[in-house]
């Protein structure tokens, strides 16, 4: 079993009344293939270190005015060094102790409305677990994809984490795709199967409407047959 440690410091910025204005936490979590180091604040990811591109992420959209922060990948690296060197001493010293262990949760959804031949985006959401990592692959139509694109781990008020596994996709009607996690506390892998059933309006309205109308014209024409009718008899 991989060993890891994932560390989670949160801190409260408070005004002059002692009252809590806003939180913030920093996430470092390595282990022998996973490494980590994220910055947040009141929940929101502000940074994050992308150690495949080996740049600092700023992933708060554009209209939320994202900070600079020079340094922070350089950061990163350097404290992922002294969490694995603590991993190191951590297994020596408790002798691989056996790790609490959550179940994933795994959801399958739609980004957007689903349109038949416009582009959107499959969103495989794993949660409740610990300890990290998950792996996560995609098929459609029982052929594996490799196009899609993992989020950082997001830790959970009780102590699991969550990660966003994210598939762009053009719905085409009866396609069939496929969520599948690994993890450690698991006994098989959890499989979720999405499929592209864009529902087409029924008639039934549609008839419905036309044939009240058509007793609603008639009996006005009724109506005003039998007032003209009247009025020549007087």
């Amino acid at each position: 079993m991989e060993l890891c440690v994932f560390m989670f410091m949160l801190a409260a910025l408070v005004s002059s009344e002692n009252k809590v204005v806003y939180e913030d936490f920093t996430l470092l979590g390595c282990s022998d293939t996973e490494k980590e180091y994220m910055f947040g604040l009141d929940g929101e990811e502000l940074y994050h270190a992308d150690f495949i591109k080996e740049v600092a992420v700023a992933t708060l959209p554009d209209f939320a005015d994202p900070i600079g922060y020079p340094g922070f990948y350089e950061q990163g690296l350097s404290n992922v060094q002294v969490c694995k060197a603590n991993l190191a001493v951590a297994i020596k010293a408790y002798k691989n102790p056996q790790e609490k262990m959550d179940k994933p949760q795994t959801f399958i959804y739609a980004k957007d409305d689903v349109q038949l031949n416009a582009e959107n985006t499959l969103i495989c959401h794993v949660t409740g677990f610990f300890p990290p990592p998950v792996r996560v692959s995609w098929t459609k139509n029982n052929e594996a994809l490799k196009e899609d694109s993992l989020s950082q781990y997001r830790p959970n008020d009780d102590g699991t984490y969550n990660i966003f596994s994210s598939l762009p996709f053009t719905p085409e009607e009866g396609d069939i795709y496929s969520c599948t996690v690994n993890h450690v506390a698991l006994d098989q892998p959890q499989t979720k199967t999405w499929e592209v059933d864009v529902a087409v309006p029924g008639v039934g309205p549609a008839v419905f409407c036309g044939v009240g109308l058509s007793l609603g014209l008639l009996g006005v024409a009724a109506g005003t047959f039998f007032l003209i009718k009247g009025n020549n008899c007087n």
